[in-house]
């Protein structure tokens, strides 16, 4: 009654464990040095053996996908208890997916984020293989489509039905149409993250169905469109999101001008605009700073933009945190736009300009008015001398990264940051003819802690401190695919950027090897 039956459990493995010594003892004849190895690897099997399943698991988890395949094939308890723990799988959706997918998801009972992507060449899984997953995966709650032309709105209308509980939906280049996207807004009622790119089903013209509000409506927080033939279609449900926080436009046509009033009378709470080669235009702009709220705004490629809707938006958007411009070389934003943004927009912290021509009018505004101002990006300007870049270096107190690519800078202007910008940790220059790498080594002889990188833009890149960590794109991290079962069908984990995995302490075999290594210096001091 005192001891538990997990205990129990343990206390009779170490017995069979330790007969299973004793007898290959007295039953083979070896050396003192093997029989020393041979403990060694009897007591590190037992330690293995008494962890419980959770704790494996945690293990297994650390691992990379490519680890624990390799941890799956030590015995069926790993094999097992691998495949209950993970939670992302990526499969290649092929044709030849439908008859594996009862073996495939009885093993794989736990996922909840499935990525299922087709080679735009090959037969990708129809409307029933996509019922089947929906069925054995009742929990999922990410999902996402690439390349799955042979799915129909009959088929999302099934998935929909069976995962209720779905947050994030994805799909590019899929065929299916309004109507199956009407289903996971109609059924999937938690959906908070939507991406659809180049969704083939889409009615273009007049004639095109309206997608949404649907229950989904109230729950949506991100819509991303990309490269719809008809984006507008998707206004009813940009309308209905009223607690919709990011919305980010792709290359989608139609006129937004119309749309924008409309979203902004009914949607209050969007802090986050994505605008890129959209039609667009101050008109826009005007309808868009009465979300009040707003902290990120991105104008890239629209050249109806022009330093008036700029200004509107500045002046009342006052929260505004990260602005970046992209003005094609239009010159239809310039200083009096950027004037009304240091003006009014006091919490600035990140900028980026690129094809826009500031002067040391603006910048010097910016940098006096801005105090918060941390990243500095500035791109193909043919008004960035050196005179606008020893202003920044004089004015701009909290920067801490500047990056400038294709301007008029010299050596002169790197000079004044030695002794400027006294919170700078990094400068990127990238193509900027008049900066020679002599500047770039008197710059960092002169200022030791400071991470310079040179780019001549002629295949020769000088990188100072190697040892700084270089910054990461914000692309979604990468799908890592293995075999299962069958040549062609694929799964893995997602890569995960956690602390472990930057950290390099938890990695792969090495964090298998140290931990062997620490359980048998362990056993080998207590013989002692």
């Amino acid at each position: 009654m005192g001891q538990s039956v997990s205990s129990a459990k343990l206390t009779t493995r170490r017995d069979c464990y330790h007969s299973q010594r004793s007898y290959s003892r007295s039953t083979v004849l070896i050396s003192p040095m093997k029989t020393e190895e041979a403990e060694v690897i009897d007591e590190l099997s037992d330690f293995i053996s008494d962890l419980p399943d959770e704790c494996l698991a945690c293990v297994f988890q650390c691992l990379t996908p490519a680890d624990r395949k390799r941890c799956s094939l030590v015995c069926r308890r790993w094999l097992r208890i691998e495949g209950q723990s993970r939670h992302r799988l990526s499969l290649n959706a092929q044709s030849d997916l439908h008859p594996l997918i009862p073996s495939i998801f009885s093993r794989f009972d736990a996922v909840t984020k499935l990525a299922l992507k087709c080679d735009r060449r090959s037969v990708g899984i129809g409307d029933e293989a996509l019922a089947s997953i929906s069925e054995r995966c009742p929990n999922l709650t990410r999902l996402k489509l690439r390349a799955c032309r042979d799915l129909t709105d009959a088929g999302m209308l099934a998935f929909a039905k069976n995962c209720r509980g779905l947050k994030k939906l994805s799909c590019g280049s899929c065929t299916f149409g309004a109507k199956g996207m009407n289903a996971v807004l109609d059924n999937c009622p938690a959906l908070e993250e939507l991406s659809v790119k180049r969704l083939r089903g889409i009615i273009d013209g007049a004639a095109a169905e309206p997608i949404g509000p649907g229950l989904a409506a109230a729950s949506l927080k991100t819509i991303c469109l990309k490269e719809l033939y008809n984006g507008q279609c998707f206004g009813p449900l940009i309308i209905g999101a009223r607690n919709l926080r990011s919305l980010k436009l792709f290359r989608c046509s139609g006129d937004w001008d119309k749309l924008f009033p409309l979203i902004m009378d009914q949607v209050t709470s969007i802090i986050e605009i994505h605008m890129e080669r959209i039609q667009v235009s101050d008109v826009g702009l005007e309808a868009i700073s009465n979300s009040l709220n707003l902290e990120i705004l991105h104008l890239v490629k629209t050249p109806e933009c022009t330093n008036a809707g700029l200004g509107a938006v500045a002046e009342k958007c006052k929260l505004l945190r990260k602005l970046h411009i992209d003005g094609w070389k239009a010159n239809r934003i310039g200083d009096h736009g950027l004037i009304a943004v240091a003006k009014s927009c006091s919490n600035l912290q990140e900028l980026v300009l690129i094809g826009v021509n500031p002067t040391k009018l603006s910048l010097e505004m910016l940098a006096s008015n801005c105090q918060n101002l941390e990243r500095l990006a500035l791109c193909g300007s043919d008004t960035v001398g050196d005179a606008e870049i020893c202003c920044i270096a004089l004015k701009c107190i909290a920067l801490k990264k500047l990056c400038i690519k294709s301007c008029p800078i010299s050596d002169h202007g790197m000079e004044a940051l030695a002794s400027g910008c006294p919170n700078l940790v990094k400068v990127k220059v990238k193509k900027c003819r008049g900066v020679t790498p002599e500047g770039a080594d008197w710059l960092r002889a002169n200022r030791g802690s400071l991470s310079v990188n040179l780019d001549m833009g002629e295949h020769l890149d000088v990188t100072a401190n190697d040892g700084v960590v270089q910054d990461n794109g914000d692309g979604i991290p990468p799908v890592v695919a293995g075999q299962i079962g069958a040549p062609g069908i694929a799964s893995s984990s997602t890569a995960r950027s956690t602390s472990f995995k930057l950290s390099g302490l938890l990695g792969g075999r090495s964090f298998m090897a140290c931990t062997l290594r620490r359980l048998a210096s362990s056993n080998g001091s207590s013989r002692s």
